[in-house]
């Protein structure tokens, strides 16, 4: 009964911990999460609590009961008094239960420290861009209901962004298909026109972005090599591309040899000329290598089955003091209503909305981790100082003698924090090897550091050690200032 009771207590105690930590995963939780809003805890997860308590109180409650019943009990009631001592099989027990608290403890702790340190490289990764905090973006769709022309498509397109660069806080508006981090990107192969392909080979996919003059200044990208569009280029249909950084060092070794090679998206369209390489930019998300990049002008012939293409559907790059207020979003609809009152705004969002919640999975992932290492923390700790607090309970006589014979506080006291210290570096060393063999899983996770990093393990271990000897010293420091003869009286 008193195992159950204690099994019983233990379980909604976890209860109300969990619910906190659960309220706190939701609010700190990406907004991308599928169904995040429905986690929650119902009736079949206290049923299971409930359940695992009272299981976990008949187990713990049942062994001592059944090993020490029976004709032992004769044995235990004659051996009373002083003369019982602690046997060793139960400090065995006692001792093995603390290293396996610590060993999880230092598994939950290292994967912790792993994601911090992968957060950390992510925080200072270059996306490609400068400033997003800066800028806006806005994605508008011009149907060919409205606009059948396809240069007409691109005049209107113009004039929108030339209403929006008029607002006062703008400094400089551009047009582009994909805005980096959101995942719409199109991908399609790539010829290079001095490279030689076999029968039937067909190139690796590259993303494909159709923008507009200027978006390179926007959005605080670098030209390498060459120069930009211009709307000359783009409304005399010039074949002209630029590519990305990472592109012409992997089929010419160099950004500058790549100026005057020409490429095409498939054996039955015109060469286009490089007129410009670009830095590379990490459209796929800040924890995903930078895409090999193809850009193209928003109109040119005989583009992917096309006649004339264009691309209706554009997201309006705006770089303004002003990014994120209600008032540049009101007046990116009057400017754009002012050219064509039927055109809708979607997807209204800050670069640094897009690019904070590109960090939204793994920043879930360590607060997950966080919360479990702190609880398999706690509960290491918790271990080492009742093993430590019962062991001094036990030998509160014996210390009495110590002290009386002449042996000093300090000698006493580092007799017991060796103690907890033996047996959390005893569960150290068990917790390394489980997280070198589990770490491994996170793999897909981490991002600048390898499952095994030395500095994680070893700042870890480190703590882990300061944490027991902390909780080793408590109680014995408070033996140590009893009264010598009240101790001697001890049992």
């Amino acid at each position: 009964m008193e195992s159950l009771t204690v099994g019983v207590m233990g379980g909604m105690l976890g209860l109300g911990l969990a619910y906190g930590a659960l309220r706190l995963l939701i609010s700190l939780g990406p907004a991308n999460l599928p169904r995040l809003g429905e986690v929650s805890m119902d009736g079949r997860a206290i049923l299971f609590t409930f359940g695992i308590s009272l299981a976990a109180g008949v187990l713990f409650g049942l062994v001592p009961a059944i090993k020490y019943g029976g004709s032992r009990i004769q044995r235990a009631l004659r051996a009373g008094g002083r003369s019982m001592s602690q046997s060793r099989e139960r400090r065995r027990a006692r001792n093995i239960l603390v290293v396996v608290q610590v060993a999880l403890a230092l598994v939950l702790l290292i994967s912790s420290g792993l994601m911090i340190r992968t957060f950390q490289a992510l925080k200072h990764v270059n996306p490609g861009f400068v400033r997003p905090e800066e800028v806006q973006t806005v994605r508008i769709g011009i149907p060919s209901a409205a606009v059948p022309d396809p240069v007409n498509v691109v005049r209107m397109e113009q004039e929108i962004a030339d209403k929006i660069a008029a607002i006062p806080g703008v400094s400089s508006v551009a047009l582009s298909s994909v805005i980096p981090m959101t995942g719409d990107s199109w991908n399609d192969p790539l010829f290079a026109q001095d490279k030689i392909y076999s029968e039937g080979e067909i190139p690796p996919l590259r993303e494909f972005k159709m923008v507009s003059p200027g978006l390179l200044r926007t959005m605080g990208n670098t030209l390498l090599a060459g120069r930009d569009f211009t709307w000359t280029d783009v409304y005399e249909k010039r074949p002209v591309a630029m590519v990305s950084e990472n592109y012409a060092r992997e089929v010419w070794q160099d950004p500058g040899n790549a100026i005057g090679k020409r490429v095409r998206e498939s054996l039955k369209t015109p060469w286009r000329e490089i007129i410009g390489v670009v830095s590379d930019e990490r459209d796929k998300g800040i924890n995903q290598k930078p895409p090999t990049i193809a850009l193209f002008p928003l109109l040119m012939d005989n583009f992917e089955g096309d006649e004339v293409f264009c691309r209706r559907t554009l997201a309006y790059i705006v770089r303004s003091n002003r990014a994120g207020s209600s008032g540049l979003v009101a007046g990116i609809g009057k400017a754009v209503w002012s050219v064509n009152p039927g055109l809708p705004l979607a997807d209204v969002h800050t670069l640094q909305e897009i690019h904070e919640k590109s960090l939204g999975r793994t920043s879930f992932a360590l607060m997950m981790l966080a919360i479990a290492g702190a609880m398999a923390l706690l509960l290491g700790v918790a271990g080492i100082y009742g093993v430590i607090s019962y062991s001094v309970a036990q030998r509160t006589r014996e210390i009495g003698i110590r002290i009386a014979l002449g042996a000093q506080n300090r000698e006493v006291t580092g007799m017991f924090v060796r103690q907890g210290a033996t047996l959390a570096a005893v569960g150290i060393v068990f917790g390394i090897a489980a997280a070198i063999a589990l770490t491994r899983l996170m793999s897909s996770l981490l991002f600048g550091v390898k499952p095994f990093d030395l500095v994680t393990y070893a700042g870890v271990s480190v703590g882990l050690v300061v944490a027991a000897v902390l909780a080793s010293y408590a109680p014995a420091s408070r033996v140590t200032s009893i009264d010598p003869v009240e101790a001697l009286r001890a049992e």
